[in-house]
């Protein structure tokens, strides 16, 4: 099956789609809607029922929760808690703590339109009861609201209904006693906050309901209602003693919040004979639904199909040219869907061909060109070689001379100055053994010491397996001559300088360290920064060349360190890879 849709053309997999897809669903679900037409509309319209009363449950509560979070941050604001229970000198200390902390409180009645009005209670005697600080008097203490904040065992916000200013009792409001912070109850503070009645009324009435909302307490008792027959704002009405349709449906919304809405609910009464008239006028419009989803489908299908067709045979054209090295770039709007994604990879993927292309053929110049001057260079050292041969020759005469004349000491001197001479005119070898390296650092230091008679010291640590390990030539000679010439010259008393080199693991580990005057922390800082930085050769030569030379041969698998102490001295540390034995062969050979 897969191979057969496989081989077939994206506009008859489209079609296929299309019929086995939109045109079979619609049919069998409008004969089988047809048939079930009242069952699934009252269904629908239950479950229509159902989310308004959950959405006026969400809105309710949420208007209850805008109240309760102030009335939650309040009951935790130190500050608030202060200004209530401070002792006030004086009116005007009241006034400046007033304008301070509580002028703009209000702010939250525009942020949150849920929001009528913020008041403060307090029986603290140095308050001025104005601007939305009240005091607890004995009208206070007699209200309904009172009492029930007093019958509370937990500090939890009391959602109650309040008497308005004509006296009814249609305002309901979130109360919390201010008592978190134990330093700050000698008075009593009480928040009140006053949810508008008019928000109340537009998420009870402004949605599309045929039928009765009742907003009911744990008691079971309407706090508010949508049924203009029932006087809630005046006395408290049993929900079960109100008269109901013969045939209603009840929904039911409980909020189960223990701290301050439990077990109260939102009812929807509404009545079934409503529903029935809704299932006979909703018959006509299935037939219309019915044509309109063969329409619309149909007509997106096509738009579609042709959309993805033209767009893909235009890529698949661009690629077939490939085939005879054309790598034209497609044309036209880029646009942001997979299609439009892979027009702009093919554009980027044949004009990278293209540059690679390019590039391949201007390297291969280059690199003729290269094997040209390598060549002439070649020829040019060999040519050279005159007279560093002649200069050899001579040294070998000295050397000779000195060793008749038993001047030993003189002699070695000048075999060591030969081959230190013989290696710096050794060509196109960029590879050497440790022990190779090690030899000529040996010469460099028995011409030093010869100089320096018996001012110089030298120590060398090297563990058998690293005398074999192939690292790249001369980067170990500028940290010797560095530390012969700028830590051991200049001291007054005798020099030491000490080369450790080992294996640890898969890297070689090489130390050069010298007892000289060492090197003050901001030259040394300055050093490295030039190195990490990549400046200009510039000064410090050698030990430059070293680090881009490692650079170059390794990356970043390297670890470079200069370490120095004043009138301690200096230390090199070198952590390089040890090279694969597959690798020798072709270094030695480079």
């Amino acid at each position: 099956m897969k191979t057969y849709f496989n081989n077939l053309k994206l506009r008859k997999k489209l079609i296929i789609l299309y019929i086995f897809s939109v045109i079979l669903p619609i049919v069998l679900t409008n004969i089988i809607f047809y048939q079930v037409t009242t069952n699934n509309v009252k269904e629908q319209k239950m479950s229509d029922l159902s989310k308004v009363t959950n959405q006026i449950s969400n809105e309710f509560l949420d208007s209850v929760e805008h109240a309760v979070g102030i009335s939650s941050a309040l009951y935790t604001d130190n500050r608030m808690n202060e200004f209530l229970e401070r002792e006030y000198q004086s009116y005007s200390d009241y006034v400046e703590a007033y304008d301070t902390f509580l002028r703009g409180f209000n702010k939250y009645t525009p942020v949150f339109s849920a929001i009528e009005s913020i008041s403060f209670y307090t029986d603290n005697p140095t308050v001025l009861y104005s601007g939305g600080v009240n005091s607890i008097s004995q009208q206070i203490e007699q209200e309904e609201w009172y009492q029930s904040l007093l019958e509370k065992k937990k500090s939890t916000p009391l959602v109650i209904k309040t008497s308005s200013v004509d006296g009814s009792r249609d305002t309901l409001s979130v109360i919390q006693e201010l008592n978190f912070f134990r330093v700050y109850n000698t008075t009593k503070k009480i928040i009140k906050i006053d949810i508008d009645q008019n928000k109340i009324d537009s998420i009870f009435k402004n949605v599309n309901l045929q039928g009765e909302m009742y907003l009911l307490n744990e008691k079971g008792e309407i706090e508010y209602t949508t049924d203009s027959t029932i006087n809630w704002k005046n006395e408290l009405v049993s929900f079960n003693r109100v008269s109901k349709p013969e045939e209603a449906f009840l929904i039911e919304e409980t909020y189960d919040i223990n701290n301050y809405l439990s077990n109260w609910k939102i009812v929807a009464v509404i009545d079934e004979q409503e529903l029935v008239d809704y299932v006979s006028n909703s018959r006509q419009f299935i037939f219309y639904l019915a044509f309109f989803n063969f329409i619309v489908p149909t007509a997106i299908i096509v738009l579609i199909s042709q959309s993805i067709d033209l767009r893909l045979n235009k890529v698949l054209k661009y690629m077939k040219k490939m085939k005879n090295q054309n790598f034209q770039t497609i044309d036209g709007v880029q646009y942001k869907d997979e299609i439009g994604q892979l027009t702009s990879e093919f554009n980027r993927m044949s004009q990278k061909i293209n540059e690679l292309i390019n590039d391949v053929y201007v390297v291969n110049i280059q690199k003729k060109d290269l094997d040209l001057q390598r060549k002439q260079a070649q020829l040019s050292a060999l040519q050279s070689q005159i007279n560093p041969h002649f200069l050899f020759n001579a040294l070998e005469t000295i050397r000779m001379r000195s060793i008749i004349k038993k001047e030993n000491e003189t002699a070695k001197i000048i075999q060591n100055m030969a081959k230190m001479l013989r290696r710096s005119f050794t060509w196109g070898r960029d590879w050497i053994s440790v022990k190779e390296e090690l030899d000529i650092i040996i010469c460099f230091l028995e011409i030093q010491k010869y100089r320096f008679d018996e001012k110089l010291e030298y120590e060398l640590i090297v563990s058998n397996e690293a005398y074999e390990v192939v690292i790249p030539n001369m980067i170990l000679l500028p940290f010797v001559e560095n530390a012969s010439i700028h830590g051991i010259e200049p001291k007054k008393e005798k020099g030491e300088i000490t080369i450790n080199i080992r294996c640890e693991g898969d890297y070689l580990i090489c130390e050069i360290e010298d007892n000289g005057p060492g090197i003050q922390k901001e030259r040394l800082a300055e050093m490295l920064e030039s190195l990490k930085a990549e400046d200009a050769i510039g000064e410090n030569v050698g030990i430059k060349n070293v680090y881009y030379r490692l650079k170059m041969h390794y990356g970043t698998d390297f670890d470079f360190d200069i370490r120095s102490e004043i009138d301690k001295g200096t230390t090199v540390f070198v952590k390089i890879p040890i090279p694969k034995k597959s690798t020798l062969f072709s270094r030695h050979s480079e």
